[in-house]
C-alpha cells in the first residue's frame, strides 16, 4: 500500500492470514485508521511496516483498535501523531511490536485494555508533558489479564512534575485487588525520570523480572496490590526497589546504588488498603530474600509511617556499603535471618554475619571463589530457586543474587538487547 486510504481500505477486507503492507514513507493521519477485523490464533491478520521504521504516521491520530477486533499484529511503524494508541476491553490476543513511539499529545500515549496482549520490542522515548509511556488497565472493575510486555526500550522521559510520569503503570489505585497476572520483563529503562516510580504495579499476581533500570530516578515499585514476584532485575544508579501490599516476593535482584536506598519496605498510611484506597499500604508478609545491594548507606531501608512492615522477612541476601546497612523504623516485625553485610554497621538486631562477602566486579559483582556467601544459605526459600544469572541453585544456596557457577555471564540489558531493531527473534 503506498497511501492511508488503501491500508484502511485493505484493513476493512482482511481475513484470517493477510499480511498488509504500507510502504516506507510519511504519512498524515486525519482521521483514525480503524482496525475492525479479526484474525484467528493460528492465522492473524498481520498490518505491518515494509521496514520496520520506516513508514511513519505523524498528523492528528493513528491506529485505533475496535472493541473485539482480535489476533491482530501491528508492526513496524514510526508513530509521530498525536492523540493515543490503545486496545480497548473485549480486543484479545493482540500484538503491538517493534513500534517506534513518539507521539506529540499528551496523555496516556499507549494504554492496554486487552486480555492476552503481546507487547514487546517496541520503544517509547522523549517526552517532557505529564503522562506514561504505557498503561495497563482493563475493565472498570477488573484487569486486563495475562498481559506480556517484553524486550521494550523506555527512553528519556523528562516530565519535571512531582507524579504522573511513570514509564509503566500496571493498573491504578481502584483496581489494586483484581488479579492481572501480566508478566513485565527483559525491558530496559533509561532516563526514566519522571516520576519516582518507572514502573508502578497497581494491581495483584503480577511478575516483574529481568528487566533493567539505569540512569533513572524512577524506583520498581509495587504501589499497590498484592502477591506480586519481584525477580532478577538489575537496578543500576539511582533507582531501586520499593514495595507496599502483601505477599510479595523480592528475590534475586541485583541493585548496585549511588542514592542510598536500594530495598525500601514502603511507609504504611494504612494496615490494609481496600478496594478504592490512594493511601500507601502497610507491607505484610513480604519475602526479600537472596537480594545483592551495593551502595552507600541505607541500603535496605524502612520508610517508617504509622503502620510499619509487619510479619515480613529479609533473609540471605547480601548487603555492602560504607555506612550503616539496614534502618528499619522501630516496632517493625521483621525476620532476619543468614544475611551478610559488609562495610558498615548491619543495623540489624540479629541473622547476619559481618564478613566480607569477596564479591568480583565483571561488568556485575558476583561471587569469588572462597566467598563465605556459598552454600551459606538457611530457611527454605524454594520461590529463590533461579539466580540472576537465570541459573539453576541446587542443594544449599549461596548467600545472594549470584550463584556461583561456571557459565554466569548475564549482564545489564542495552539498546541491542530490545526495540524495534533487535535482532532476537519472536
Amino acid at each position: 500500500m503506498t497511501s492511508l486510504s488503501a491500508l484502511q481500505s485493505a484493513i476493512d477486507k482482511a481475513a484470517p492470514g493477510d499480511e498488509i503492507r504500507l510502504a516506507d514513507g510519511s504519512y498524515s493521519a486525519g482521521s483514525a485508521i480503524a482496525i475492525k477485523r479479526s484474525g484467528t490464533a493460528n492465522a492473524p491478520i498481520t498490518i505491518t511496516a515494509e521496514h520496520v521504521g520506516k513508514a511513519e504516521i505523524n498528523g492528528s491520530t493513528g491506529f485505533s483498535f475496535s472493541s473485539g477486533a482480535s489476533h491482530v499484529v501491528l508492526r513496524g511503524f514510526k508513530l509521530r501523531h498525536g492523540g493515543s494508541l490503545s486496545v480497548p476491553v473485549g480486543s484479545t490476543h493482540n500484538r503491538l511490536t517493534r513500534l517506534d513511539v513518539q507521539l506529540t499529545g499528551g496523555g496516556n500515549w499507549v494504554t492496554l485494555n486487552g486480555d492476552d496482549t503481546e507487547f514487546d520490542r517496541n520503544v517509547l522515548q522523549n517526552r517532557t508533558t505529564q503522562g506514561v509511556f504505557l498503561q495497563v488497565l482493563g475493565p472498570a472493575k477488573d484487569m486486563a489479564k495475562r498481559v506480556h510486555v517484553h524486550h521494550n526500550h523506555f527512553s528519556n522521559h523528562g516530565f519535571t512534575g512531582a507524579n504522573g510520569g511513570e514509564s509503566i503503570r500496571f493498573g491504578l489505585s481502584h483496581h489494586q485487588k483484581y488479579k492481572a497476572g501480566g508478566i513485565v520483563e527483559y525491558n530496559l529503562f533509561e532516563k526514566a525520570d519522571g516520576d519516582s516510580e518507572a514502573i508502578s504495579v497497581k494491581s495483584s499476581d503480577n511478575v516483574i523480572r529481568y528487566n533493567t533500570i539505569r540512569d533513572s530516578r524512577g524506583f520498581l515499585v509495587l504501589r499497590h496490590g498484592d502477591r506480586s514476584v519481584v525477580e532478577g532485575n538489575i537496578l543500576l544508579g539511582r533507582s531501586g526497589i520499593r514495595f507496599h501490599g502483601n505477599d510479595h516476593k523480592i528475590v534475586n535482584n541485583y541493585v548496585h546504588t549511588t542514592a542510598n536506598r536500594g530495598i525500601v519496605f514502603g511507609s504504611g498510611n494504612e494496615a490494609d488498603s481496600g478496594p478504592d484506597s490512594k493511601l500507601h499500604d502497610r507491607p505484610d508478609r513480604v519475602v526479600v530474600a537472596y537480594n545483592t545491594v551495593v551502595g552507600t548507606t541505607d541500603v535496605v531501608h524502612g520508610d517508617g509511617g504509622d503502620f510499619k512492615p509487619k510479619d515480613c522477612v529479609l533473609a540471605n541476601n547480601v548487603l555492602q556499603g560504607t555506612g550503616k546497612l539496614v534502618s528499619m523504623p522501630g516496632g517493625s516485625v521483621v525476620k532476619y535471618e543468614g544475611n551478610i553485610a559488609w562495610g558498615g554497621p548491619a543495623g540489624m538486631p540479629s541473622g547476619y554475619r559481618s564478613v566480607d562477602p569477596k564479591l568480583v566486579r565483571d561488568g556485575l559483582y558476583r561471587l569469588s571463589s572462597g566467598s563465605p556467601a556459598v552454600d551459606a544459605g538457611v530457611g527454605s526459600y524454594p520461590h529463590a530457586g533461579t539466580d540472576f544469572d537465570l541459573q539453576k541453585r541446587s542443594g544449599k544456596y549461596d548467600v545472594g543474587a549470584d550463584e556461583l557457577l561456571p557459565g554466569g555471564a548475564r549482564n545489564a540489558l542495552t539498546k541491542a538487547d530490545v526495540g524495534p531493531l533487535t535482532t532476537t527473534v519472536r
